[in-house]
């Protein structure tokens, strides 16, 4: 890479084509010290962390209704409410179960911490993939369920038009845009604090409140009026012939419960962003958790008894939502009706893409606590040019949109693959906890460690319901590829233990002298530049011997090269030609060196010439084969491996200076200077 010499005497390198354009994307890069923590109110902290939580209300009680109402038709609506009630009968469980982790956990991690403090770092990778799913499944879901609220919005102001009929075919690709934005904009450093991550929440709030209570004064002034359950695209109605708790299987209500579970998603964000509170950390947040889990709780009911009265119907494409029929339903037709209504379905699908920012911070700090302890890459602990891990914000990028094209972005689909990985993450939380308390039996110990093990216990049953039920669903993947993840990062693991081991043990001494006889091997493919750049540099690290080698794979090449190197000088230094008639080159390598080694017991160091070409073309045109030999090299005692690089771009573009100079420049094969490694002659060439 050419350099210039500014007037200060100071070496300005140019940038590359890469970098220029990622400084274009992502904006200038961001020093180290330019990362802080903003402590947040707990009125901030709400809005922030809650983004996930809450908005879940939004789809919870549809996903029950998807459910119930091909089961059991009109009983449907009678049959969400009992079911309604379980799921806040939960809520409840989890919300006190994890105010005793924010209250003892107070650094970011949620159940991943728990689990590693209280059954270790191996047991603590099935929280690790739980939450690393949940992460991912909820991207998806939450843009999907955005998305769908946009379309509702559409469909409600302008009909069933020829536009409005397109979008609606191509939410997919509305939704891909929605996470490819928030990844870009997340690598440019998006941070989920202050009051711009706040507003979506309480915006929400605030519509769904609106929602809730004008459609419950319209019912109560004796407006009980219903919407039409046979439109076309709504599920069809179920017989119910035999009334509700006669029609209704055991299997229908425990598919409903499972698809209302993912109401609860989002409740464990409190203890994962536990840090970010302002002292004291654990009150705080143990507030604060109350708070959402009420706010939860309320806006799931509103919404189910509002469903109840209303008979809103889900439709098999996801849009109309039931919400968005609700609130039509609630404000009436008039211009501050269809005002309000956009209202609520402007909020709603800006929280639900916050809720899916959400993951955007979580995943990768996530990803890079497991990685500092040596079960993910150590490449996810890094920071990127914005100071944001962009590794683990990419993977989740790819991993979210294969999931969305996967399902077409139905959120049905993605609803499926949700509760998991979710009430795993609850499961081990709650257990972390019991032991946490049987080891200390501190305080009212007995009664936290009946909520923590009653919260345990019924988080694993939602697993169970949930993989039993919904396994023909999609269910079966997360099944499939939860143990699959567990052994990957354990493997992970064991594969870092065992270089650190290697690296630590190996009977390696630096004060130990070296063999006295230092042998230098040039691997040469042709002559050209680079090998003279790398013959130089043995010259100058003075070695007992130098030895320039060819491996013939092609005996005309072989030949074209003997006549190259005989037309340039390089003193006495031979081309020793090493016949390879299986053009195995690395192994051929490798035996060669070995013999070396052993015969003259010498310190060998190989040269390999690189020769490095514009990166795109470069990668097209060209073999990059000095990494691969260089490992394979590398693996023998009492041998170094050197790659000497010389840039051909750089070379070219200097040659056309030269050019355009009028400079005289000879071809290599009239040089008529030796190369000795000598001052002058490095000058000259």
């Amino acid at each position: 890479m050419a350099g210039t010499i500014s007037p200060s005497g100071e070496v300005e390198l140019p940038e590359s084509l890469g970098y220029r354009v990622k400084k274009r994307l992502l904006g200038k890069p961001l020093v180290t010290e330019q990362l802080s923590h903003e402590k947040l109110s707990n009125s901030v902290a709400l809005g922030v962390l809650a983004s996930d939580c809450i908005s879940s209300m939004a789809y919870g009680s549809e996903q029950m209704l998807v459910i119930l109402i091909p089961a059991i038709g009109i009983a449907a609506f009678t049959a969400l409410i009992p079911l309604t009630f379980v799921i806040l009968g939960l809520l409840v469980l989890l919300t006190f179960s994890y105010r005793e982790v924010v209250s003892v956990y107070t650094r970011a991690g949620g159940s991943y911490v728990v689990a590693r403090e209280n059954f270790g770092p191996r047991i603590a990778q099935i929280a690790a993939v739980a939450l690393l799913i949940d992460y991912i499944v909820t991207v998806a879901v939450q843009a999907a369920a955005g998305t769908d609220a946009l379309v509702s919005l559409g469909q409600f102001l302008w009909g069933n038009g020829s536009f409005i009929t397109l979008v609606a075919d191509h939410k997919l690709w509305l939704t891909v845009a929605v996470v490819l934005l928030l990844c870009w904009g997340n690598l440019r450093g998006i941070r989920e604090a202050g009051r711009a991550f706040a507003l979506p929440a309480y915006l929400f709030m605030g519509a769904m409140g609106l929602l809730v209570i004008v459609g419950f004064l319209r019912f109560l002034t004796g407006d009980h009026t219903q919407l039409s359950t046979h439109q076309a695209g709504m599920y069809t109605l179920g017989t119910g012939e035999h009334g509700f708790f006669y029609g209704a299987a055991l299997l229908t209500m425990l598919r409903a419960f499972a698809n209302g579970g993912s109401s609860l998603t989002g409740l464990e964000a409190i203890s994962n962003g536990v840090s970010v509170f302002r002292n004291p950390q654990g009150k705080n947040a143990r507030k604060t958790m109350v708070v959402m889990s009420a706010v939860l709780g309320t806006g799931v009911l509103g919404v189910s008894l509002l469903a109840h009265i209303t008979h809103a119907t889900p439709f098999v494409d996801g849009t109309p939502t039931v919400v968005s029929q609700e609130a039509s339903w609630a404000f009436g037709s008039s211009w501050y009706g269809n005002a309000a209504l956009v209202f609520v379905q402007l909020a709603t699908a800006l929280i639900l893409y916050t809720g899916a920012n959400t993951s955007f911070n979580g995943f990768p700090f996530l990803a890079s606590f497991v990685a500092e302890d040596s079960f993910l890459p150590r490449q996810l602990t890094r920071r990127g040019h914005r100071l944001a891990f962009s590794s683990g914000i990419i993977v989740l990028t790819v991993v979210s949109l294969l999931l969305l094209i996967g399902t077409d972005s139905d959120l049905t689909r993605l609803v499926s693959l949700y509760a998991i990985g979710v009430f795993t993450g609850f499961t081990m939380a709650g257990a972390g906890m019991v032991k946490h308390h049987l080891d200390r039996r501190e305080g009212k110990w007995k009664i936290k460690v009946a909520i923590n093990g009653a919260a345990a216990v019924a988080s694993f049953a939602v697993v169970g319901i949930f993989a039993v039920t919904k396994f023909t669903e999609g269910a079966w993947m997360v099944v499939v590829i939860f143990p699959i993840g567990v052994w990957s990062l354990i493997k992970v693991n064991k594969r870092y233990r065992e270089e650190a081991e290697a690296l630590a043990m190996a009977p390696v001494d630096a004060t130990s002298p070296t063999p006295r006889r230092q042998v230098m091997y040039i691997l040469v493919d042709r002559v050209d530049l680079a090998v003279l750049k790398a013959i130089r540099y043995a010259r100058s690290m003075r070695p007992a011997e130098i030895r320039a080698v060819h491996f013939m794979t092609d005996d005309r090449e072989a030949d074209r090269l003997r006549l190259q190197w005989s037309n340039v000088e390089v003193g006495d230094l031979s081309l020793e030609i090493v016949e390879c008639p299986d053009r195995r080159i690395a192994r051929a390598l490798v035996e060669l060196i070995a013999r070396t080694a052993k015969r003259e017991k010498s310190q060998i160091t190989l040269l390999i010439p690189e020769r490095n070409y514009s990166p795109v073309l470069g990668r097209l045109l060209h073999r990059r084969t000095p990494d691969q030999i260089a490992r394979a090299v590398g693996k023998l005692p009492n041998v170094v491996t050197t790659i000497v690089p010389f840039d051909v771009v750089s070379a070219h573009d200097e040659l056309e200076d030269a050019a355009a100079s009028g400079i005289k420049v000879e071809k290599l094969d009239h040089l008529d200077h030796t190369i000795e490694g000598s001052d002058h002659a490095d000058s000259e060439h």
